[in-house]
């Protein structure tokens, strides 16, 4: 276990002594704003140190007053990606149309934030790691509520009792089984499987992305700069989601070339840039939907309470806003409370967001001949500029008052 301690001279009310499980983007969101709400917090994470790389991800609306109350405003626009064209090909590799990326996402150019994971994650921590407990490498056992507390179990061994654990560890989370159940009951399996890695930017792209559609597959290279590795993400609609059968890589692998066998443009290179690749990452296309975020003193939040999919590009957004949420709720409040106002507060505004997943499949991966032919018209329209009734609107939430860094 890798340990980093908070100063050690705080002392916490009973009963506000915090668990965090997952050191992604909700948890040191969380971290950061129970720490200036007074909570003792503990952030335990399965990884050695906080992860690196990963795809871009977006920070719109809302969640931009959220990281520019956290002070990391500054940070995040150095690393701000500027993706500046998609384009969307044929089966054969034609042009169907090459559009503004903010047509489609429905984002403000000059103000809404593209940045790399990692970049994030980087931001969060830092912003954090003085103030709170940080144990790597290590991860939960046991949850197990008792009397006025909560014992955890760690997998690295020991028990220490808390008086919240709040689960932000993705959308396969161990403590929203270990307390809720099986994924199975919270899990909306959306159509698609998806296959994504990175291989070298030998195509000469930069700041863009190439989508290629047939009907229901999809394949994407995504160029952050062009000096850096490029990400393919390969997309295919299937009815079922992925079974423990395809736990393996080399099932995964197996699946993913035969789906895209005799398929063109750069595909055929892909598959065997899929075949080396040491950072595959195959998952189904879900959501997390549950009838409630929080069981006695253990609450979720991000992904593992309501992941929206990547199809809505709002997951980053709605962690950093949940969390935010989550810890004003909490101010002043015992975790009864607390709970009931944090889904009383966030829930609309999550619901909202999950329920545009039908904008963003019908553009990126039409499933059906038809979809894709009224996809490829609508892109035509827009490459000459999007109309008002067709750019995106993402639903906003008012924060409450914030504790000042201090």
């Amino acid at each position: 276990m890798n340990r980093t301690d908070p100063p050690g001279n705080r002392r916490t009310a009973p009963g506000r002594e915090v668990l965090i499980s997952g050191a992604g983007i909700a948890g040191p969101a969380l971290a950061f704003w129970l720490n200036r709400r007074g909570f003792a917090v503990t952030v335990v994470e399965k990884a050695g140190a906080p992860r690196h790389g990963g795809y871009p991800v977006d920070v719109r609306g809302t969640a931009l007053e959220v990281v520019r109350r956290m002070g990391i405003l500054p940070r995040l626009r150095d690393a701000h990606i500027d993706l500046r064209r998609m384009t969307f090909l044929d089966r054969d590799g034609g042009e169907v149309a090459s559009v503004d990326p903010h047509a489609l996402t429905g984002g403000v150019a000059g103000h809404d934030l593209e940045v790399r994971r990692g970049d994030l994650t980087a931001a969060l921590h830092a912003a954090v790691r003085d103030d709170v407990e940080f144990l790597f490498d290590d991860s939960l056992e046991t949850v197990e509520h008792s009397g006025d507390g909560v014992d955890v179990t760690f997998r690295g061994g020991g028990t220490r009792t808390f008086g919240m654990v709040v689960g932000a560890d993705g959308a396969h989370s161990r403590t929203r089984a270990s307390v809720f159940g099986p994924k199975e009951r919270f899990h909306r399996y959306l159509g698609y499987r998806f296959a994504g890695f990175t291989l070298p930017n030998t195509f000469g792209l930069s700041h863009e992305t190439l989508m290629w559609n047939t009907p229901g597959r999809a394949a994407a290279l995504y160029a952050v700069g062009g000096g850096d590795p490029v990400h393919a993400l390969l997309v295919f609609a299937h009815p079922e989601p992925p079974s423990e059968a395809l736990r393996s890589t080399a099932a995964q692998r197996e699946l993913v070339a035969g789906v895209f066998a005799g398929a063109g443009w750069e595909v055929p290179g892909m598959l065997a840039a899929l075949r080396e690749a040491d950072d595959l990452f195959f998952d189904g296309v879900t959501q997390i939907r549950m009838p409630r975020w929080s069981s006695g003193r253990v609450a979720l939040v991000g992904d593992a309470a309501y992941a929206p999919s990547f199809l809505t590009g709002q997951g980053s957004s709605l962690a950093l806003v949940g969390a935010y949420m989550l810890a004003a709720s909490l101010a002043g409040r015992n975790h009864d409370a607390g709970f009931a106002a944090y889904e009383r507060e966030t829930r609309a505004f999550v619901t909202a967001h999950q329920d545009r997943v039908g904008v963003g499949d019908s553009v990126l991966f039409p499933a059906t001949a038809r979809a894709l032919e009224r996809r490829d018209d609508l892109l035509r329209r827009l490459s000459a500029g999007p109309s008002a009734q067709e750019r995106p609107v993402h639903p906003s939430l008012t924060l409450p008052a914030h504790v000042p860094p201090g």
